[in-house]
């Protein structure tokens, strides 16, 4: 995306989230569904959801596990990008225990909101939301052991940014876990086009960029594990989140109907260019 459309970008995404984490789940056509729905498909296990309070749950927009492929020990500094309704914060902070701290930073009042009342309900004092851009983090350089963001970097316009202040707020040593979309080749139709970017689907990068992208904010030992394909349903399905979540922040002037049969038409385009990803990479030490 050009960045000169950086804000118009930034205000769709968090227009598009405040409106549906407003939305009782019930009443989503593509939000959540019944709780725990989509967090088991981002890979939370039974146990991990049955602990959690139920509007991180049912709020989840997540497309994987960050914590799931870590060693987040105990006494850890955990910092989340895009922390949302504060699934992964709640968790890190039990991770890491009364010794460790747990950070979310979201551009997102409603989500803010959610995410503060669902680290009060889970009565955690070493937990906390920060409101900031992930491209411009609200945390102290070199202060914390790990980074890890869930399907949220993709919403960004200004990545290269975002990989920069990753590689800022570690710690020496301290590593990055990255659940995400990545996608190659897409058609143009979807990468200009805002109905499809607040979601998962048009702001995806390739595993190349990915790569090149970490390298060159200065993290080594860049991997990506568990790339799975998307099917044609799963991308149907991406695309017409992000239409619909577009529309009901913002109609912009079209009719649902003339959005969806592009949501379905481009589905087909970008079906085999668009994978799940785990992406995990390291600060040097020295």
């Amino acid at each position: 995306m050009n960045e000169k459309r950086a804000p118009e970008a930034r205000e769709v995404v968090s227009r598009a989230y405040a409106k549906v984490v407003s939305v009782p789940a019930a009443q989503t056509c593509c939000g959540p569904g019944p709780k725990g729905t989509l967090a088991r498909r981002a890979g939370y296990r039974d146990e991990e959801i049955a602990a959690l309070p139920s509007e991180a749950v049912v709020n989840s927009f997540g497309c994987g596990n960050p914590l799931s492929y870590g060693e987040v020990c105990e006494g850890d500094v955990v910092l989340d990008l895009g922390s949302g309704a504060g699934i992964d914060v709640v968790l890190a902070a039990r991770k890491v225990g009364p010794t460790g701290r747990a950070i979310g930073v979201d551009m997102t009042d409603q989500m803010i909101a959610k995410a503060r009342a669902v680290i009060a309900e889970a009565g955690l004092t070493n937990a906390e939301i920060r409101k900031g851009l992930i491209e411009e983090l609200p945390v102290e350089t070199a202060s914390v052991d790990w980074v890890i963001s869930n399907c949220v970097i993709n919403l960004s316009p200004e990545k290269s940014r975002v990989f920069a202040e990753i590689a800022r707020v570690l710690k020496p040593g301290g590593r990055v876990l990255i659940s995400n979309v990545i996608a190659e080749g897409l058609p143009p139709a979807v990468l200009e086009d805002l109905r499809f970017y607040s979601c998962c689907v048009a702001g995806a990068l390739s595993e190349k960029e990915y790569r090149d992208g970490l390298a060159r904010a200065g993290l080594v030992d860049v991997e990506i594990h568990q790339c799975l394909e998307l099917s044609l349903p799963q991308v149907e399905a991406l695309l017409e989140s992000d239409r619909r979540a577009f529309e009901r922040a913002d109609r912009c002037g079209k009719e649902p109907g003339e959005a969806g049969v592009a949501a379905c038409d481009l589905a087909s385009a970008c079906a085999g260019k668009v994978w799940a990803a785990e992406i995990s990479a390291r600060k040097p030490s020295s």
